[in-house]
């Protein structure tokens, strides 16, 4: 299990590398134009994913900030801060989980909601999570790609051995390669 958050960490660095790169192409008023999903905007869309990975990495990290990483809806207009903040981001995760032992995914973190309630979540719960939410917001921005200029990138070319070949030149662009 161990081995697959590890795996899953990285692929969402890899996923977010290629999404970015799509992305990348599209001027600021593409960025910015009104989209339908569950945020309005490509760029709303992908500064929800990077705040809320910060909100579980801050609870990961046991670094005490909780909601105050949740204070801005968008933290970030400029697109090359907001990349820049993700991949930050991508590296904190794998950092977190390649110091992980086996033991440690058992263990519990704090979560605090709105109103101060707090929750107590095994670390391979939030993980979980926070990999599915990942997924599920890059998955709208990939459907909001489909009405740009830009191509949506294929983004399930990660685990399969037989994909390697589609994934090495980004892998040698992102410092991975014989992943």
């Amino acid at each position: 299990m161990i081995e697959h958050v590890r795996r899953m960490a990285r692929n969402n660095a890899w996923s977010n590398h290629r999404l970015y790169r799509a992305c990348g192409g599209l001027s600021a008023s593409e960025l910015g134009a009104p989209r339908t999903g569950f945020f309005p905007s490509i760029r709303l869309t992908l500064n929800h994913i990077l705040i809320v990975d910060w909100y579980y990495l801050d609870a990961l990290e046991e670094a005490g900030q909780g909601l105050a990483v949740l204070q801005e809806d968008e933290p970030f207009t400029d697109f090359a801060q907001l990349r820049a903040a993700q991949q930050a981001a991508d590296a904190r995760l794998i950092a977190v989980c390649e110091g992980l032992g086996p033991a440690a995914l058992s263990r519990t973190v704090r979560l605090v909601r709105d109103g101060g309630r707090s929750f107590e979540e095994r670390i391979i719960d939030v993980l979980t999570h926070l990999s599915v939410h990942q997924i599920h917001h890059r998955g709208q921005v990939h459907a909001m790609l489909s009405g740009t200029s830009a191509a949506p990138p294929q983004l399930d070319e990660f685990f399969l051995e037989q994909d390697a070949p589609l994934r090495a030149d980004d892998l040698s662009a992102m410092a991975w390669a014989g992943l």
